[in-house]
């Protein structure tokens, strides 16, 4: 079994890769393991996700990119 942990840029464990042959194998083994995870049947289209957000909250993220953006260009120009 090839297990990878996934580690973030300071070097913190965030998750495991799991192989699929391997994932097979073991959630045969334990049929519970199976529940934690959903795997969506059929695909949306962007469309299908209009006026998903509040007006308010999607500007707030606008925002909060605008401002991340502007950040950015400080430190790296």
């Amino acid at each position: 079994m090839q297990l990878q942990v996934l580690k973030d840029s300071f070097g913190r464990s965030t998750g495991v890769f799991i192989p699929m042959e391997d994932w097979n194998i073991i959630s045969e083994k334990y049929i519970d393991l199976k529940n934690l995870i959903s795997i969506p049947k059929t695909k949306k289209k962007i469309s299908d996700l209009l006026g998903s957000l509040s007006n308010e909250t999607a500007q707030n993220m606008l925002q909060d990119v605008a401002k991340s953006r502007k950040s950015w260009e400080n430190r790296f120009l």
